[in-house]
């Protein structure tokens, strides 16, 4: 089956090395403020005999080569696809944002994120009341959880009080809640630039939650 296949590489670009060629997929699209830049712009990747089939989705300047009442001639890759000005101002800001990261090295950020991981997962299973969703080997550096008998909101709620920052609700993924039979979770999510301390503080924190409504 002659199937094109896209990948929404927006949750995994910034966690380390992304090869298309070696993926072989048809497209790949991410958004800039998941690498740390601006908001407003992202990057497609797409093959080039299959972006060459695919017809402009806007109108503008510099993505046409000829326009008459008979005919009109799209412009050439890129072009085509890039239609009145630019957001250069974003594009600088990715730009930026994507040489900080290869400057840290890919390698490096999987690495340190894996072993943030590894050490909250060790933290975190040791609260008894607390359930972890999603034990993949091969997850990147996020826990999802619940407390038992405490609303995910109320715990994030007070996490925030407690100057802990996590995100609660269905994570734009809800046929997958239905699947476990719950309305949502708590997410903490960790990064290159997170630390074991502020870790740490996430634990205390839930088990000051548990105290709070035992």
């Amino acid at each position: 089956m002659n199937i094109p296949v896209l990948i929404d590489g927006a949750q995994g670009i910034q966690h380390g090395i992304t090869d298309v060629r070696e993926l072989d997929c048809d497209f790949y699209v991410f958004s800039g403020h998941k690498l740390y830049g601006p908001t407003g712009i992202g990057v497609l990747y797409g093959k080039t005999g299959l972006l060459a089939e695919l017809p402009p989705y806007q109108g503008g300047g510099d993505m046409v080569q000829n326009v008459t009442f008979e005919k009109t001639t799209y412009n050439e890759l890129p072009f085509k696809f890039e239609a009145g000005t630019m957001n250069f101002p974003g594009a600088i800001g990715m730009g930026t944002a994507i040489d900080y990261l290869i400057s840290l090295g890919m390698e490096n950020i999987r690495r340190r994120e894996h072993d943030l991981l590894r050490y909250a997962d060790e933290r975190l299973q040791s609260i008894k009341e607390l359930k972890i969703y999603g034990n993949s080997g091969n997850k990147i550096s996020i826990i999802s959880f619940l407390l038992k008998d405490i609303h995910m909101y109320d715990t994030g709620m007070i996490l925030d009080k407690l100057g802990i920052a996590v995100r609660t609700g269905t994570h734009c993924a809800q046929p997958v809640m239905n699947r476990f039979g719950i309305e949502g979770t708590v997410r903490a999510s960790m990064c290159f630039y997170n630390t074991f301390e502020e870790i740490d503080k996430l634990g205390t924190g839930i088990e000051k939650v548990i105290a709070m409504f035992s």
